[in-house]
């Protein structure tokens, strides 16, 4: 009997052991679902506060444009920022820098500036107004003294030859 009893007593403390390692794991899951839990940021939530300087418009741009190729760069970009591995601030330049070197050609709306009388005017409307000007001055009605050279270039004599 003794034999018995100590095998019987193993058995139980087996028993013990596995009941104990079964409570501890319970316990561990219900800690875990007790505590707050930090809202899982989306990948690109994660690269638009990464981003700089017109970064959110080429971003908005390349997802208008190409959605599929630009979901891809979103996820790897993510990745590479919780993975501690990009760390600067991403600007507009550098972020379309990335897309064309991937083959993605985003396109941009662009317009050219400058100034004239102390305003910023579009370029295109600066030419339009140069082309403005120079079609004004053309058109002007004629003076006399270019109606004497027109009289005078036909053959016929002008009133003070005569």
């Amino acid at each position: 009997m003794s034999e018995e009893d100590r095998e019987l007593d193993r058995l139980k403390a087996k028993r013990m052991l596995e009941m104990q390692k079964n409570i501890s794991q319970k316990q561990k899951i219900e800690e875990l679902k007790n505590e707050p839990k930090k809202p899982e940021i989306s990948p690109r939530d994660l690269v638009v506060k990464q981003l700089g300087y017109r970064g959110v418009e080429v971003l908005q741009n390349a997802e208008a444009q190409f959605p599929e190729e630009s979901k891809v760069v979103i996820e790897k970009l993510a990745e590479l920022i919780r993975g501690g591995e990009v760390s600067e601030t991403i600007d507009g330049g550098k972020l379309l820098t990335l897309f064309r070197s991937l083959d993605i050609r985003v396109r941009m709306q662009t317009t050219i500036n400058v100034e004239q009388d102390g305003k910023l005017v579009s370029w295109s409307d600066k030419l339009k107004g140069d082309v403005k000007t120079e079609y004004e001055q053309s058109s002007e009605p004629a003076t006399e003294p270019s109606t004497e050279s027109i009289v005078e270039s036909s053959g016929q004599s002008s009133p003070e030859n005569t």
